[in-house]
């Protein structure tokens, strides 16, 4: 992999890359939920943890999870190995709203697309 030396603080020089290797790129859905029902959602989420783990940890290609609330609502995260990953997870989630939801939800706003950076400790 080519890549750029560049000066770091006290450090040396840290190489930093400037291409990737095609398996390094991931797929990641964000879904974002607010208005009617979306309380509701985050309630069950975070009481029904285990059961969100199973379903949506056993997509194909399945990387990482989260769910975060914000004043509107908020959002899940989802990262897939690819698009085909990310796609089972917004089917499976939106099955999972359907069937668990008691008021109507309304539909998230769904942003999706390759990663370009993927961090974890």
């Amino acid at each position: 992999m080519a890549s750029d030396r560049v000066p770091c603080g006290s450090f040396d020089r840290v190489s930093v890359p400037t291409s990737r290797t095609k398996e390094a790129v991931m797929h990641a859905v964000v879904r974002s939920y607010s208005g009617q029902g979306a309380s509701e959602l985050f309630e069950q989420l975070e009481q029904r943890n285990e059961e969100i783990k199973d379903l949506i940890g056993g997509v194909p290609g399945f990387v990482s999870y989260t769910a975060l609330r914000s004043s509107e609502g908020g959002a899940t995260v989802t990262v897939c190995q690819d698009k085909t990953g990310t796609d089972e997870s917004s089917r499976r989630a939106a099955e999972w709203v359907k069937e668990n939801i008691s008021t109507m939800a309304d539909p998230p706003v769904i942003t999706e697309g390759s990663t370009v950076a993927y961090f974890n400790s």
